[in-house]
């Protein structure tokens, strides 16, 4: 009795384990949509097509998504408006808009703090000057937005530290690495990823003696400034990821075709790894032992070990425009979006992290961007 008994367990548990469920928000840039998508463990379906967006004849580009911490709701960047671009929230259990509040100009990735709470959604700018841009933040219960902070040119990236104390974007013109203190919601540091060096921030001057609050920046003419003479950099960082345990960042250098190794102590770049053709965006799995990079020029998902800082499988994405890296809780599999090229349709792909190879595919809306993993159950 109990050897049959010991059989019926292992048999309900393989079932059990058989019968996981991932769930996945991702976004269809050029068609106004988002996808809800699930993956059974074999096969990638689309289980719901979310219409977003409040002008018909218009295209307003959803771009940046996250997840409330309690898994209640979904937020939404809609990158396009007149002139500003807004966000929206959703619940999970109806897909349906419970709130918005506008934000800057073509507002783009975001991320929550466990500590504050708050939402952290950067405003790209990706059509207006080259000017630093900002972070705004929200709080996600009234949809309001508290405040902005200033950091460079064309920021991207949001992501917060595991403990939820720190956040950081980069500046994809300015090649800049910003690290903003979510308690005080001020810049701590700036890193120039290429010249491999701290920069000043208001917070060193005031060290130093010097009253910032006194210069009147009213009495300069930014119009008369020649920003096509801007120093634009040569990395071109497009994404910044936290290490879950270690005191790391890794940035995406779109323009240099590299990954960077920050380390957070000493405010140095400690690692340059040779990636494929104009890394994306970058995710490090919850348990710490890989990182995942698009590789947006090429069509590919690298997969590197993050201790033996080698790339241990490189897997061809669906289309040839790679995007978007969602990773499950249990650090499994990885969603990828892929854009279709002209009218094509986008797809989500889903690879088996230790395996290294691409499981299943769905097709979703044009431009597949910015995805992020729901839950498991």
């Amino acid at each position: 009795m109990m050897r049959i008994a010991a059989i019926l367990l292992i048999t309900t548990l393989a079932i059990s384990v058989q019968a996981q469920d991932y769930y996945a928000y991702a976004t269809a840039e050029s068609e106004d949509e988002v996808a809800l998508v699930k993956f059974d463990g074999e096969k990638a379906t689309v289980e719901k097509t979310i219409p977003v967006g409040v002008w018909p004849a218009e295209i307003e580009g959803p771009h940046g998504i996250n997840v409330s911490l309690d898994g209640k709701n979904w937020f939404l960047s809609l990158a396009h408006g007149n002139p500003y671009g807004t966000l929206y929230k959703f619940s999970t259990e109806t897909n349906e808009v419970v709130g918005k509040v506008e934000l800057g100009l073509f507002p783009a990735t975001m991320a929550m703090s466990p500590v504050t709470g708050f939402l952290y959604c950067v405003n790209f700018n990706l059509h207006g000057d080259m000017v630093p841009s900002t972070v705004s933040v929200v709080d996600p219960e009234t949809m309001t937005e508290l405040t902005t902070i200033e950091t460079g040119t064309m920021p991207h990236g949001s992501r917060i530290t595991s403990d939820g104390k720190f956040h950081y974007s980069v500046a994809m013109m300015t090649g800049e690495l910003f690290e903003i203190n979510t308690l005080d919601m001020k810049v701590s540091r700036i890193l120039n990823l290429d010249k491999n060096e701290k920069v000043m921030t208001a917070s060193d001057h005031a060290a130093m003696g010097h009253d910032m609050s006194k210069m009147d920046h009213s009495k300069m003419d930014h119009s008369k400034m020649d920003h096509s003479k801007m120093s634009h950099s040569k990395i071109k960082p497009t994404w910044a990821a936290p290490h879950p345990e270690k005191s790391l960042v890794y940035v995406a250098g779109n323009g240099s075709d590299e990954i960077l190794e920050i380390n957070r102590d000493d405010w140095k770049i400690t690692r340059r790894f040779e990636g494929g053709k104009a890394p994306y965006n970058i995710e490090v799995t919850p348990n710490g032992k890989y990182f995942l990079v698009t590789y947006k020029g090429e069509g590919t998902t690298g997969i590197w070990d993050v201790k033996k800082g080698k790339e241990t499988a490189r897997v061809a994405n669906t289309t040839s425009v790679s995007h978007g890296i969602a990773i499950t809780t249990d650090s499994k599999y990885a969603f990828v979006t892929a854009e279709g090229k002209g009218g094509e349709p986008g797809r989500v792909d889903v690879i088996d992290i230790k395996a290294g190879k691409k499981v299943s595919s769905v097709g979703i809306g044009k431009q597949a961007g910015g995805i992020i993993f729901w839950k498991m159950e």
